[in-house]
């Protein structure tokens, strides 16, 4: 250990040989504050001890906080290291530590140091310490003993009485929170906190009352649910709040000591209704007041420190809650005039910039949208198809052969795309070319043998089978499904149907051109009215959404079709941009139709205001 430092002169005034000086007594009887008695106590103790190097207390600020030095003797030197450990034995252990410290080498005793540390304790749970440094020989230790803790028990009973009138100060403020919340209604809850503060404090009379406009309405008097036939004294009790108010500061009646304040209506209060002594508290909530409460008391019984600062937190603390209470309790209408007023005050008194900039703002954008104009345009769904659209069906009645293409595939003008099987034609052709012959045979003999009749007959067959012939001829020549032009295969795919029967007339695909383009737009019901002739727009397609195609209406159709709860109109467009290389039938996207220019305001919300006046015009009787 350490040695210890050399003795130190005494702090305190003169003291009689083992006894405590008269000063040291009053600061002792007269300390509320744990750190000046305990100041007090080390001067005290060390009066008494003879052979005392230092004193050490800590204490915890509240029940389980942590222990700090509030007071060392003497306050101008550093403890010891082995008081400090004797110290932090103490707290750590809960018990008494006593240990031998070594002198330091520079002082001018050699003898070893006693260090004793003595728990403080307050409903068994360790409060804090206090410790001693002395010489070994200088006094028997067990009356040191003694000594620390007689005055250990002073500090308890210090801490012990605190802590009894925290905890009833805090407990009478949670119950009158109780009180105001467990009402509903304002007028109720207000009557009964200030029916309960009475009886906390033993008042005649408390009254509550909150700001209306410049000056403070009474709004409960404690019991008593109606006090309007007393106007004398609701008049004094506001004028009373009013003062307080605008001084913003607890005014008490009798003047407490350093009070210099106006208090004309206190003292009227108090001489025209009962000579009693008054405590006005301001209500308040963030620095804003929102009303005071007035406690009355016998003169016999006057506000002390205590009480006054008890009836300060109960200000703050039951201010919000009331006014919360106030506010609910109003009707409708009320809370909206009050909320109006509120905003309006705020934008145009002092501060709340946030507020007046976003009102400027949206003046500004207000502004803009009612004056401002831009284009009208109608959203529809689009389409693009081709201008026309060739449908190539089978000629005759067979089976397929052959499929070349299929769906997506450009095609040139002449290009085989599908052919049919011709063996039963080609053998329903010789079939008829090898009775032509037999015929032709005939037709001859006939000829030579003068049978003209007969020869006219066989010509006749001849020219059927001629017929015949080249209409078999013609039939196989279209077996084969060419391209009517250049473009691109809209649908039909035979490639998994090779072999499979056609019917004479089934369509086996659709080729439309690559160049020659309309756009189908599905137009609202709602939108429909605005559409006209000649109207232009922009198609932006899914598949390309980095551009836009311009078109032309060319055409509206007046039928409308039913497509997911809604009817829409068909109307035909014509693409006017050169660039159409990229464009397939098929294509979709969404168009917007320019229909004019009309104020922002308007083609922002009509929609809304359509669907409103609908609804008022259904359910109107």
């Amino acid at each position: 250990m350490q040695p210890s430092v050399a003795p130190a002169s005494r702090e305190s005034g003169q003291a009689a040989p083992g006894g405590i000086a008269p000063e040291v007594l009053a600061r002792l009887s007269a300390a509320n504050d744990p750190a000046v008695f305990a100041a007090a106590w080390l001067d005290a103790v060390a009066s008494l001890t003879d052979g005392m190097q230092q004193g050490l207390v800590v204490l915890a600020a509240m029940r389980g906080g942590r222990n700090e030095p509030v007071a060392a003797w003497p306050s101008n030197v550093v403890p010891d290291p082995g008081l400090l450990a004797a110290v932090d034995g103490a707290v750590r252990g809960g018990r008494m530590v006593v240990q031998t410290v070594e002198a330091r080498r520079n002082a001018a005793e050699t003898a070893p140091l006693l260090a004793i540390g003595y728990p403080v304790t307050v409903a068994g749970r360790v409060r804090g310490a206090a410790g001693l440094l002395l010489a070994s020989d200088a006094e028997n230790p067990q009356v040191v003993i003694d000594r620390i803790a007689w005055g250990c028990g002073w500090i308890e009973a210090l801490l012990r009485r605190r802590t009894v009138s925290l905890g009833d100060r805090i407990g009478t403020v949670v119950e009158l929170l109780a009180t105001g919340l467990h009402h509903n209604r304002f007028q109720e809850a207000a009557t009964a906190v200030a029916t309960e503060l009475a009886g906390v404090f033993g008042c005649e009379r408390v009254s509550i009352g909150f700001r209306n406009k410049n000056h403070v309405k009474l709004s409960a008097l404690s019991n008593s649910a109606a006090f309007g036939k007393r106007a004398n004294l609701v008049r004094a009790l506001e004028l009373a709040m009013d003062e307080s108010i605008d001084q913003q500061t607890i005014i008490v009646i009798p003047a407490v000591e350093g009070q210099e304040l106006v208090v004309r209506a206190h003292q009227a209060l108090s001489r025209e209704h009962g000579q009693n002594t008054i405590c006005t508290v301001p209500l308040t909530e963030n620095n804003r007041v929102l009303g005071a409460i007035t406690l009355e008391r016998p003169t016999d019984k006057p506000f002390d420190p205590p009480s006054i600062q008890l009836c300060e937190h109960i200000g703050v603390l039951l201010g919000p809650v009331l006014e919360l209470k106030r506010k609910e309790d109003r009707w409708i209408g009320r809370k909206v005039l009050d909320s109006v007023t509120t905003f309006v005050r705020n934008l145009v008194g002092p501060r709340h910039v946030a507020l007046k900039l976003g009102a400027i703002t949206a003046v500004a954008v207000a502004a803009f949208l009612l004056f401002a104009r831009g284009d009208y345009r109608v959203t529809a769904d689009g389409s693009l198809e081709g201008t026309i659209q060739r449908a190539l069906a089978a000629p005759v009645a067979g089976y397929l052969s052959d499929a070349q293409s299929r769906a997506g595939d450009l095609v040139k003008a002449g290009q085989v795309m599908a052919t049919l099987d011709d063996r039963d034609l080609r053998l329903e052709r010789l079939k008829w070319a090898t009775q032509r012959a037999k015929q032709q045979r005939e037709y001859s003999e006939a000829l030579a043998k003068q049978e003209l009749a007969k020869a006219q007959v066989l010509r006749t067959q001849i020219e059927q089978a001629d017929a015949q012939l080249t209409l078999l001829d013609e039939q196989i020549s279209r077996l084969k499904i060419t391209a009517p032009f250049d473009g691109v295969i809209v649908s039909g795919d035979l490639s998994q149907q090779l072999g499979a029967p056609v019917e004479r007339g089934n369509v086996l695909f659709e080729v439309a051109p690559l160049k020659a383009y309309r756009i189908v737009l599905k137009v609202d019901e709602r939108d429909i009215v605005g559409i006209t002739l000649g109207l232009s727009g922009e198609l932006v397609l899914s598949s390309m959404p980095d551009r836009g195609v311009p078109f032309l209406i060319e055409k509206i159709t007046p039928i409308s079709t039913a497509q997911e709860g809604r009817n829409f109109y068909r109307v035909e467009a014509r693409p006017t941009g050169d660039d159409t290389e990229a464009l397939r039938p098929g294509m979709q996207g969404v168009a917007k139709i320019v229909v004019d220019r009309r104020r922002l305001a308007w083609i922002w919300s009509h929609k809304v205001v359509h669907w409103l006046r609908m609804f008022l015009w259904s359910w109107w009787p």
